[in-house]
């Protein structure tokens, strides 16, 4: 597939001044005049100038910068990491006819991106674009995980609403099916329907009040291991560390807890997609919300880049733990792995012929289950896989 035709280029005059050396800008080959080879790349930067999910009008009609456009600035401007660097940047994405449109030729290049290995780094854009994003995996066949940073949990049903209010109830009402899990973080009671709550709770999701995070944001990080695709919507952090979306709000994640998300999300060895969305430059006058994006994608790369492909258990990277329980003569098997302090739980299906599967969680995981209680997450996992 010829992929520029779906795309528009940058301007270089825009980018020039941000490629000196040892800035990332001189390490991204961008789409200027011929496009890059993304097939031979490990990341791939597109920009999504699509609002018509928040406010309903014709993209062509807008006026506002592409919110892409500040957040590249100030990414190719910070210093390159220490690790490689395989990055293209495949300009703006077209906007479809409708809306709809737009979801459709998201899910293609997500999908074409993905199954050539290649991460796609999606600047939008109204959060509802994260549907496009999840279509892209239905070419997978299998189940596959998500995780999503907001402060709302944008599942209402009203036909009044936006689309970026309600996208995550397009998911779940897909067909076929294929999502396993959702994980939301961050959101703030206040600003969420107890019906909505209710909801993820019985379909065995789990979601985490911005105070959790506060807490401890180390026991986020499994969480964020677990996604196959992440979004992140901007209005999750606090308007202080990001003034550019509205309507504002003065709680949230700092803007090192987001950046710490980011980190973990790039560690991920499944994870093969992530968006940030609802950033509205019109309202960042200084540019700060742009920086506050552009240091998490920073993030994101920087920890891809030290991945450690930690995912064959039966190989000699893992401890394996048995715990038992008392009168019990059933054992919950652990594994942590040996290059770090990251540990994984072993959850066997109730019907034999189902299997069993792993997923990640933290060393506080392990020691309620020496306790003799059984962790939260073991019993959401099982209850998902029957």
């Amino acid at each position: 597939m010829n992929l520029s035709i779906f795309f528009e280029p940058l301007n270089e005059d825009l980018f020039a001044m941000f490629s000196k050396p040892r800035t990332l800008g001189a390490y991204i080959s961008r789409f200027v005049s011929g496009f890059p080879d993304w097939r031979a790349a490990d990341i791939a930067i597109l920009g999504v100038h699509e609002t018509r999910g928040r406010d309903k009008t014709d993209p062509a009609a807008q006026t506002t910068d592409p919110p892409a456009r500040a957040v590249r600035k100030k990414l190719y401007s910070l210093t390159k990491g220490a690790g490689r660097c395989k990055i293209v940047d495949l300009g703006n994405l077209r906007p479809g006819i409708t809306l709809d449109d737009t979801y459709l030729r998201l899910k293609e290049i997500v999908e074409l991106l993905v199954s050539h290995n290649t991460i796609p780094i999606i600047i939008g854009g109204s959060h509802d674009l994260e549907y496009g994003q999840y279509l892209g995996y239905e070419h997978l066949e299998r189940a596959v995980n998500m995780v999503t940073v907001d402060s709302r949990i944008d599942m209402l049903e009203e036909p009044d609403e936006p689309e970026n209010r309600k996208q995550l109830r397009q998911i779940l009402m897909h067909e076929p099916n294929f999502l396993f899990s959702f994980g939301q973080v961050g959101y703030q009671s206040y600003l969420v329907e107890p019906e909505v709550m209710a909801t993820l709770e019985k379909l065995h999701f789990e979601a985490y009040r911005v105070g959790e995070v506060h807490k401890s944001l180390q026991e986020m990080e499994p969480i964020v291991r677990g996604a196959d695709l992440l979004t992140f919507d901007v209005s999750a952090v606090r308007h202080q560390d990001a003034p550019g979306y509205e309507p504002a709000n003065p709680f949230g994640l700092t803007g090192e807890e987001a950046c710490q998300i980011c980190w973990y999300a790039g560690l991920n060895d499944s994870l093969t997609s992530i968006g940030f969305y609802e950033y509205q430059p019109e309202l960042d006058e200084r540019e700060l919300t742009a920086m506050t994006l552009a240091t998490m994608i920073w993030y994101f790369i920087e920890g891809y880049y030290h991945r450690k492909n930690e995912l064959q258990f039966t190989s000699n990277k893992f401890t394996k733990y048995a715990v038992g329980f008392h009168d019990n003569p059933d054992k919950m098997i652990f594994y942590k792995s040996k290059n770090g302090e990251k540990w994984w739980l072993e959850v066997e299906a109730l019907s034999a012929e189902k299997g069993s599967r792993i997923v990640p969680c933290s060393y506080e995981d392990y020691l309620q289950a020496i306790k003799g209680e059984v962790p939260n997450r073991w019993v959401v996992t099982q209850a998902r896989i029957g």
